[in-house]
């Protein structure tokens, strides 16, 4: 003979709304949880589509949107944005190279301006007031030459790290002129060409029989 129990009405609506509130949590799940990096470099969890501009990884995934490898952390950049760096460099200079391989190693991001003509050694003299390379400016700080202790003691001073941040990824900006080069004397030349007015050709008349001294008119 089985025995039959009457459950509550109470404890069986209590047992199917866990079970729909399982069911839900088992769907989102199944959608993804999006881990999503504001452009303040605060991160958060959401199961929504994220913002445009954010970028987005699947937790426990790849990234999905943005550029990892352009982006600095967070810390970094917000160094980067009040004291950018920026050396000043030439060929066949060997101070040069031991203050580019400083900031790489340390993983500093900067901009190099190279000086090669004599536009470029004019603009370093009214920048620096001398044409001596290499030269570093980090924010509104000139350091003129090549001291491994002074470079350090100033990129230390600026809040950089004192090793590498920079992602896997990161690739720095190639070197570019002081002073950029405009071509376009070519293409002027070739505009005065087309308005300078055409010498107008000369053709030979020849006296007719009953002028015979060859006078024109």
């Amino acid at each position: 003979m089985h025995a039959y129990h009457l459950i509550p009405v109470s404890r069986v609506a209590g047992a199917v709304a866990g079970v729909a509130l399982s069911l839900l949590a088992t769907a989102a799940l199944a959608q993804g949880v999006h881990r999503i990096v504001g452009p303040d470099g605060r991160v958060t969890y959401s199961d929504q589509p994220p913002p445009s501009g954010a970028t987005v990884r699947q937790a426990g995934g790849a990234a999905s949107g943005g550029s990892a490898a352009a982006q600095l952390p967070f810390e970094l950049r917000q160094v980067v944005n009040r004291f950018p760096v920026t050396l000043y460099t030439s060929s066949d200079c060997a101070p040069c190279n031991s203050g580019r391989n400083l900031l790489n190693a340390r993983g500093i991001p900067y901009t190099e301006k190279t000086v090669s003509t004599f536009e470029d050694s004019e603009t370093l003299k009214r920048i620096s007031g001398e044409s001596s390379l290499p030269f570093l400016t980090i924010g509104g700080q000139q350091i003129k030459g090549f001291s491994d202790a002074e470079w350090t003691q100033f990129l230390d001073a600026a809040g950089y790290p004192k090793q590498s941040q920079l992602p896997a990824g990161y690739r720095r900006p190639a070197s570019t002129p002081l002073v950029a080069v405009k071509p376009v004397e070519a293409a002027s030349t070739q505009g005065a060409a087309a308005q300078r007015p055409a010498k107008p050709i000369e053709v030979p008349v020849a006296p007719p029989p009953t002028n015979p001294a060859g006078i024109r008119f």
